[in-house]
């Protein structure tokens, strides 16, 4: 019989917490997501009511998984954004509450029944969020990972949005002809690689999120310097376009808009950073 097997929820919890603290900044809450997964109920179902339970035999391999490294929301297979969850896969980059900073600005500057365009959709996260956000929104997703565009489409299926409301396409912003048949639009959202090629990561994310979501050449600058001059193409007369930045990235991808005849304004996030610019 294992320790686990001998211990409640509450005592393995506990111990997996101390277990996690030396490569996690969250041990607890890591620890208390993986039991609740391994216990098949919602984390405060299970505070509230299964502390005194048995544990699960499933959750020793999901502790392993996470002292390895892993990122808990590729073991849940789901990601919390906004308040609503998104299944995630090792195809697509964990939504972040960092990005919420686009949506919050997207509120703040969405003119009646939006068109959107989220430029590297990912999980689709920011795309649905302004659609359920924003009434009357419909809009499109891109992505150049095709992996990645069906994880987007199963999110916009389990949140009602796919079809008239929401289409996810395979597009590639490095290819002459990818805005093809796209049209303008009113508001676009755009968390677009923004890491520094040598940059330094936690394991966490280098050794699990897929690179070519994540790195964009020395500076950072390599994606900006793409899209941001095709953003006069794609946008309606009076059309936001707002892109997650890095917190020392805010002036060199603000000269990049001004240089394309745009106004930029830097929007932090709630920790103060430098988070969003909004390009007009």
């Amino acid at each position: 019989m294992s320790d686990h097997a001998r211990m409640t929820v509450a005592e393995a919890v506990r111990a997996a917490s101390e277990r996690l603290a030396a490569t996690s900044d969250t041990a607890r809450l890591d620890a208390e997501l993986l039991m609740a997964h391994a216990l098949g109920m919602a984390r405060s179902d299970m505070l509230v009511r299964a502390m005194r339970e048995a544990v699960p035999s499933t959750f020793e391999a999901l502790i392993e998984r996470r002292i390895a490294r892993e990122p808990v929301a590729y073991i849940l297979g789901k990601q919390e954004f906004y308040g609503r969850d998104f299944l995630v896969t090792r195809d697509t980059l964990i939504p972040r509450g960092d990005s919420e900073t686009l949506i919050e600005a997207a509120l703040g500057c969405a003119c009646p029944a939006p068109r959107v365009l989220d430029l590297g959709t990912g999980t689709g996260a920011l795309l649905i969020t302004a659609l359920l956000e924003i009434e009357g929104a419909n809009g499109i997703g891109i992505d150049a990972s095709p992996a990645a565009l069906e994880v987007a489409r199963a999110n916009a299926q389990a949140h009602g949005l796919i079809g008239a409301r929401a289409r996810m396409l395979l597009r590639d912003w490095h290819k002459q002809d990818w805005r093809d048949d796209l049209g303008t639009f009113d508001l676009i959202l755009c968390n677009p690689p923004y890491v520094e090629t040598s940059a330094q990561l936690d394991p966490d994310v280098r050794d699990h999120e897929p690179a070519s979501a994540l790195f964009a050449g020395p500076e950072g600058l390599d994606d900006y310097r793409v899209l941001v001059p095709q953003l006069r193409d794609l946008l309606n007369d009076g059309g936001v376009a707002i892109l997650e930045i890095g917190a020392a990235q805010g002036d060199a991808v603000s000269e990049v808009a001004k240089n394309c005849g745009f106004s930029a304004e830097i929007r932090p996030d709630l920790a103060k950073r430098p988070r969003a610019v909004i390009v007009r």
